[in-house]
């Protein structure tokens, strides 16, 4: 299947990039755990379960960390009008649409696969944009299904899941145990956790680099699609605008899933935006619609004269 959004080259380069290297990382980072464990049994069977069921399941649950329900036409007919104009413009399967309670502005895009993806956007951004500037945003999430991003930042994240995981489990377990260990499983524990904690930086690295990539991509691809890169311009800079001033401690949440929205939950830019940061700034969003919205104009204008 083939979709009418613009693809990227760049992108899918990116994508087998880092999926080849987390996939080096992660039979490592698996080789590393049964020599320090001696139970290759367990950690291959832990460390194959949570994969199936983050891929599988993560539409499910990144719908339940961000208290997102699937609606029906009768209940948002005006949002599910705007996902089938998307969908049969672009020559996608229609989405299932969701929709969070939560009152910060985002929306993301999740599943496995253009057949089995979930679009949901949050009752703050419903309120707040005007009726292109949601298109301009759906447009950008619908984009990541057709470029397959979705799919590959959620197996991508799986590493740093479990690695995260492998060290909370480590700590806890060193804590609330120590007295009743010898040194040795002590000097495995430290071990553990130190592969860990090394995995968890490589992954997060490589994931916050394709990440920054697949949202320039996705505003490019949208903003093509629809042909109104302002709208898209206009949706940014008023959802940004606006989670900067929600309190933070209403953004800590969804912090958890930036990689997945369409702008990030932060109440500021952080200080290391171009290495740590899951998007690229607002300004490279924008210098980006504001190329495309000239290079529109000029193809259209001969166009009229004609």
């Amino acid at each position: 299947m083939r979709s009418r959004f613009r693809s990227d080259r760049r992108l899918t380069v990116r994508m087998t990039v880092t999926l080849f290297l987390l996939g080096l990382l992660y039979v490592a980072f698996v080789a590393a755990l049964i020599v320090l464990l001696k139970s290759w049994v367990l950690v291959v069977i832990v460390a194959a379960g949570m994969l199936g069921a983050q891929y599988w399941f993560s539409d499910r649950i990144a719908l339940f960390a961000m208290r997102g329900r699937v609606v029906e036409r009768e209940e948002y007919p005006q949002l599910h009008a705007v996902v089938d104009r998307l969908s049969a413009m672009a020559d996608l399967p229609k989405p299932v649409v969701a929709v969070s309670d939560l009152d910060m502005p985002n929306a993301f895009a999740t599943g496995r696969n253009a057949d089995h993806a979930v679009v949901c956007v949050t009752g703050g951004l419903l309120r707040r944009l005007e009726p292109a500037e949601l298109e301009g945003v759906l447009a950008h999430e619908m984009a990541h299904v057709a470029h397959k991003d979705v799919a590959v930042i959620t197996v991508a994240s799986f590493l740093g899941v479990i690695a995260g995981l492998v060290v909370r489990f480590a700590f806890y377990s060193q804590l609330f145990g120590a007295g009743r260990r010898d040194q040795n499983t002590a000097a495995v524990f430290a071990a553990v956790i130190g592969v860990s904690v090394a995995v968890y930086g490589i992954s997060f690295l490589l994931i916050r680099a394709l990440s920054r990539y697949r949202e320039l991509a996705a505003d490019r691809a949208a903003a093509l699609l629809t042909g109104r890169p302002s709208a898209l311009a206009s949706a940014l800079t008023k959802v940004t605008g606006d989670i900067a001033r929600i309190p933070s401690k209403d953004l800590r949440t969804a912090q958890a899933f930036n990689a997945f929205y369409f702008t990030p939950a932060l109440g500021a830019e952080p200080g290391l935006a171009g290495l740590f940061s899951t998007h690229p700034s607002l300004e490279q969003r924008l210098a980006q619609l504001g190329r495309i919205s000239a290079e529109l104009g000029e193809a259209a204008t001969p166009g009229k004269a004609g």
